[in-house]
């Protein structure tokens, strides 16, 4: 038996699980927006923090997933709502901080100075938060993990781990790329005030357009 086949055994891990988790992170929506944005705003080093903070975000999905919380989350709407509304505030107060320039996608000329207007822990802990208010990520995992496992998962289920550890790391690497393909077009987006100006505010509008999407949709 191979060191893969092992793996897959005691985690349910497959390259089905793989290939499902990699068009979840490509698929656009608030992580890669805040992404880009922390990229072409601050450098990649500021696209890399912002990958990290998203990254991070999944770990409370998980753990809840693993606590069982499943019934929890399905049954008690109260809960759901208010992480829910929750979300759809602090993406609208993302967005319209864009839309004003006044908020996430500030331009530093020089990626490595000391003076970003975004620093490390600021970008880091919006990313997390903008995973961590997203309700439909934790209802994903509730939905998403147990097909992939070969029996219903028990309170604490180590398999869990090992799926939420794989999708953290397809999720890293492919915001990386976001990040990486943003960061290559930063220095067209600072040579034109308007070009920089209207890429900001659409990225801001699409924030925006998410929390509607957020608020509108039943679970």
């Amino acid at each position: 038996m191979t060191n893969y086949s092992i793996v897959a055994s005691l985690t349910g891990m497959s390259v089905e699980f793989v290939l499902t988790s990699l068009i979840v992170a490509l698929v656009p929506g608030t992580g890669v927006v805040y992404t880009i944005s922390s990229a072409i705003g601050g450098g990649w080093r500021s696209g890399l923090f912002a990958t990290v903070g998203c990254t991070l975000g999944i770990v409370p999905h998980i753990m809840a997933a693993m606590l069982g919380l499943s019934a929890l989350m399905q049954a008690g709407s109260v809960v759901f709502e208010v992480v829910r509304w929750a979300g759809v505030a602090y993406l609208v107060y993302l967005g319209v901080s864009m839309i004003l320039a006044g908020g996430s996608l500030e331009f530093d000329t020089d990626e490595n100075s000391s003076s970003n207007r975004n620093p490390v822990g600021l970008v880091i802990r919006r990313g997390i938060l903008l995973n961590l208010l997203n309700p439909k990520l934790t209802l994903f995992f509730f939905a998403f993990l147990p097909q992939f496992l070969g029996s219903a998962p028990s309170l604490l289920d180590p398999r869990l781990v090992g799926l939420g550890a794989a999708f953290m790391a397809v999720t890293f690497v492919v915001f990386l790329g976001y990040a990486s393909a943003s960061a290559a077009v930063r220095d067209l987006l600072l040579g034109s005030a308007t070009l920089r100006k209207w890429f900001q505010r659409s990225l801001g509008a699409l924030l925006v357009a998410f929390a509607a999407r957020l608020a509108l949709t039943e679970r």
